[in-house]
């Protein structure tokens, strides 16, 4: 390719991002009429006031079991990713076949707090709950990406090897060895995401750090909460230094051993928990199709589609757009206090840092502590998700303009910044930002455990009302939902590579 076609295809893809920025932000500004975000709380400054002094005042010593509650956190993390990967490696080598991709689409769509609940059910407040909910979606996840880094993967290492060696040692080391890096990396950064996930279970119960966080800020214990809140980012940024990929075997052992003990399942609950319990009223005590009552069938499933499914995803989208296009005002501000191109480099750790506090705390968790200041709407968690995913891809984007080579220009900082940097960037940063999309719904449909009116209110309730059958209907829109975003960012992503040559 021509230097002058690499320019060309580089204007059409930052052309491209442009309008695709400017359509989110419209998007953003004609549905906020329709958003509840106003601020609910009596006195939010008092309230904030007194975070900030459990904040500068953290009381480690006040929680009793918390020396357990980090080692189970890490137990249900470290398990639950070796469990997904015992499972999703096998199915990254046929994720080619369409059977298997949609089935991993619709299990990595189905958030782990949601897998939780399920679970819940049968297996009660025992670590099989927790160490399932992670490995499910984590395995699917783990198939695609181990899949797509095999096809990105070259096949001249295969022509090096003797044509009558079998299959496996063909396959072992021809494409696992080339891609081993990138494979533990992947890994490593899959359990960073497990140990949030683990936490954030603990608000649904489970003996892990998040259910001593949320006990103490929901009484008002601020230090106590802030010191959980500083173990747990401590915990999530040094894990480069504590937890190395090879170890991870080890550690597997270690958590298999330290695991808090597994209690008795009876399988009893769990028949009747799939034969009646999740099974719609009209198909309960049902053995042919002729006993079907498909009227009944028909005005059960109505109803929660218009009473519950459709309020639920319309306010669930509401609320991912806006927290999408907040996402994006983070992601350029975030970015711009941690680039070395702008500041000296004291000031850049100090970005940094404030970028590795943003994306370690779970969105769940922020959004509940934003939830407590501002009261019950959709604002908390527009902020939550902001301020986590803006972090995560301005991380991801610092390394790669730290990475380029100023101009030899007469231009101030600013300028070689604003003109050369971040035109360079910009494409790569709002790609990783649909790439992102697809957790946002994830996470919005969640945050209706929170009382925030979106699909997970509804799910949520419907759980508290013992109606499982009405609960897995709106799980299965959730992830459906959720797919469906999937393959809209994927489109997004895909048409300014597919159209780039009419330049």
């Amino acid at each position: 390719m021509s230097e002058l076609q690499r320019v060309k295809n580089a204007d059409y893809a930052l052309g491209y991002w442009q309008k695709v920025t400017l359509s989110i932000w419209v998007i953003a500004l004609v549905i906020i009429p329709f958003a509840d975000i106003e601020i609910v709380s009596f006195d939010p400054f008092l309230e904030l006031t007194r975070m900030v002094n459990g904040l500068v005042t953290p009381d480690f010593f006040a929680t009793e079991y918390l020396f357990q509650a980090i080692i189970q956190t890490v137990n249900f993390a470290i398990i639950g990713v070796c469990l997904g990967l015992v499972l999703g490696a096998p199915l990254s080598l046929i994720y080619q076949n369409p059977i298997v991709s949609s089935c991993c689409a619709f299990l990595r769509a189905i958030h782990e707090i949601f897998w939780a609940l399920l679970f819940l059910q049968v297996f009660g407040l025992s670590p099989i709950t927790g160490i399932l909910a992670i490995a499910i979606p984590f395995a699917a996840t783990f198939a695609r990406v181990f899949h797509d880094i095999f096809n990105q993967s070259s096949d001249s290492p295969l022509e090096s090897i003797d044509s009558r060696a079998d299959i496996i040692s063909r396959f072992t080391y021809g494409k696992i060895a080339q891609v081993m890096p990138q494979l533990m990396s992947y890994t490593r950064y899959r359990f960073e995401c497990a140990l949030r996930s683990s936490a954030v279970l603990g608000f649904i119960g489970m003996p892990t750090l998040g259910f001593y966080m949320e006990t103490a800020f929901r009484q008002g214990n601020y230090s106590e909460g802030a010191a959980l809140l500083i173990i747990f980012i401590a915990l999530i940024g040094s894990i480069r230094y504590w937890c190395p990929p090879k170890s991870l075997g080890i550690y597997l052992v270690i958590a298999c051993v330290t695991l808090v003990d597994i209690p008795n399942v009876d399988s009893s609950l769990l028949v009747r928990f799939i034969s009646q319990d999740i099974l719609p009223p009209a198909l309960v005590n049902v053995t042919t199709l002729a006993e079907v009552q498909w009227s009944s069938l028909t005005a059960w499933f109505s109803t929660i589609l218009s009473n519950q499914a459709i309020p639920g995803a319309i306010a669930t989208i509401t609320l991912a757009l806006l927290a999408l296009a907040a996402t994006h005002f983070i992601t350029l501000s975030a970015h711009a206090i941690a680039s070395k191109h702008l500041w000296p480099t004291p000031l850049t750790w100090l970005g940094r840092f404030i970028l590795l506090i943003g994306r370690s705390v779970p969105e769940y968790i922020l959004a509940f502590i934003f939830l407590m200041l501002l009261g019950p709407s959709m604002l908390p968690a527009v902020i939550a998700l902001a301020i986590h995913n803006g972090c995560v891809i301005a991380y991801l984007a610092v390394k790669q303009s730290n990475a380029i080579t100023p101009q030899q220009m007469q231009m101030t900082r600013l300028n070689q910044f604003n003109y050369h940097i971040m035109p360079t960037i910009y494409p790569n940063m709002m790609a990783l930002m649909f790439y992102r999309f697809e957790i946002i719904v994830r996470e919005t449909a969640v945050f209706g455990i929170l009382g925030i009116m979106t699909l997970g209110f509804y799910i949520d309730s419907n759980f508290s009302e013992i109606r499982y059958s009405n609960a897995l209907v709106l799980i299965t829109c959730t992830a459906l939902l959720n797919v469906a975003i999937d393959i809209i960012s994927r489109r997004l992503l895909k048409f300014p590579q597919t159209n780039k040559t009419r330049c």
